[in-house]
């Protein structure tokens, strides 16, 4: 089991008040979590995964992932059972998605 961590920065803040969470540890698959956090303006990714040796790709999916949803004071975790890129990027989209729906509408003070 292999632990990475990456921090985002220039991110801007969602309005969701709750945590979500997108997928299934399963075989070749994998969760994601997200949530709102009082990161002073960070977006983090904690990654668990079944397939050690691959920070590197890792790395450019989740950083492709922030420049399409560029996200502050947001922790996502991700439990992975060996997901392809192509379905990481998914569930990440989903995840967002699905934060984004949890968000308050209306007017802000």
């Amino acid at each position: 089991m292999e632990h990475l961590h990456y921090r985002f920065m220039g991110g801007r803040t969602m309005r969701a008040t709750r945590p979500c969470i997108v997928g299934v540890v399963a075989s070749g698959n994998l969760e994601v979590l997200i949530e709102p956090a009082a990161l002073q303006g960070a977006c983090t990714v904690d990654i668990d995964t079944a397939a050690n040796g691959f920070g590197v790709v890792w790395e450019a999916v989740v950083a492709d992932f922030f420049s399409r949803h560029p996200l502050a004071d947001v922790r996502i975790s991700i439990n992975d059972n060996g997901a392809t890129p192509a379905v990481v990027a998914l569930r990440l989209d989903q995840a967002v998605v699905e934060f984004a729906a949890a968000a308050p509408t209306g007017p802000t003070a």
